[in-house]
């Protein structure tokens, strides 16, 4: 029987989607399909695709003639090649023009933008989605999306979390590693709040920064920890120094889900999030979860996490005040997360699932 042959293509590479792209990459070299992954040297460098088995081939994110040269010529003996994101799915449809190859998408997560910019997006996406045999939508509104831009097939895909690459002790261990996190990051005596993403417009931390204003008044006062790199970092490290807030910007860090498990309250102020992989991560590690009730995080988390209006500080303030003085409700948020977590898909559901896709696109009609 002929090994079957996948390419998982990457473009910008979020969080979500390249730990989703390392976690399906390992399962499906497990069960016996070559795997290649198109992805930036620097995405190879966090995620080593090459140490769960695969090929990485280096493809930048330009969309050079070069990078798509290289992205064809890793596509041309494909049997499936896999695009997760926007831009890797038209780089994808681009690289295969005339290849009878089939082309399968996941959308992760969505883009938001006006004017011309906005046009031009919405072009992208029917370029995309008409390309592809079937889309995997991470949400049912990203499915809906899909569908109205044209896509054949779009389906709701069952996107599990990845298991942390760093899994946090237990008992007296876990506590001792907490007090080690928090006194490194300045939170010893005082609450630990953590926000984890890009420092982009859209993650909504300009809002939390409004929100930080609020906490200086308790006492003691809390720290907001952010852990991320972006574009967005010097004008938020200005406000913080010129309002004073209690707020440190950690930088990327390969520790999150320590941090993390030490914190108090996570929080999640983005303007859209499907699948958020902070929301996923604190509610496996019963850490209470602030978030905004935009996209798919209200039917991810249910009732298991405090959910409030994007942009609205005064409540993201007075939520997370009251949660502070409130350890029962943080109990109970907590036992709340821990057990929606369980009722998530698993790796193990979300490999089946694609292999069946998989299957279905190259098995021989009858």
């Amino acid at each position: 029987m002929t090994q079957l042959r996948t390419v998982q293509v990457l473009g910008g590479g979020s969080a979500a989607s390249s730990a989703h792209v390392r976690s399906l990459t390992a399962g499906l070299v497990a069960r016996g399909l070559r795997v290649s992954v198109c992805a930036p040297d620097s995405l190879e460098r966090i995620y080593d695709f090459r140490g769960c088995g695969a090929d990485h081939v280096p493809v930048a994110r330009r969309g050079d003639p070069v990078s798509l040269g290289a992205l064809r010529a890793a596509c041309s003996d494909a049997d499936v090649v896999h695009a997760h994101g926007l831009h890797a799915a038209v780089r994808s449809a681009v690289a295969l023009g005339g290849q009878r190859v089939p082309l399968v998408v996941t959308w992760h997560t969505r883009v938001h933008a006006d004017g011309p910019r906005g046009h031009l997006l919405r072009l992208l996406e029917r370029r995309a989605v008409r390309a592809a045999s079937v889309v995997l939508g991470a949400s049912s509104e990203l499915v809906d999306r899909a569908r109205s831009r044209g896509a054949r097939d779009a389906r709701l895909a069952p996107v599990a979390v990845p298991s942390p690459r760093r899994v946090p002790a237990l008992g007296d261990d876990a506590e001792d590693n907490k007090a080690k996190a928090r006194a490194e990051l300045g939170a010893t005596g005082r609450p630990l709040l953590m926000a984890v993403g890009s420092l982009v417009p859209d993650r909504g931390y300009g809002t939390l920064l409004d929100a930080a204003r609020a906490w200086r008044a308790l006492d003691p006062v809390p720290l907001l920890v952010i852990a991320g790199e972006g574009r967005e970092r010097a004008l938020l490290q200005g406000r913080i120094d010129s309002e004073d807030l209690p707020v440190s910007l950690v930088g990327r860090r390969d520790d999150v889900t320590e941090l993390l498990a030490a914190a108090d309250v996570a929080l999640l102020p983005s303007r859209w999030e499907a699948r958020s992989l902070l929301a996923q991560e604190a509610l496996r590690l019963g850490v209470p979860l602030v978030a905004t009730s935009v996209g798919a995080v209200p039917e991810l988390v249910g009732d298991a996490a405090e959910l409030i209006p994007y942009g609205d500080a005064a409540a993201l303030a007075d939520t997370v005040t009251r949660l502070l003085g409130d350890p029962g409700r943080r109990a109970e948020l907590a036992s709340a997360g821990r057990a929606r977590a369980a009722t998530w898909p698993t790796e193990d559901d979300t490999i089946a699932h694609v292999l069946s896709v998989y299957d279905e696109l190259t098995q021989p009609s009858r």
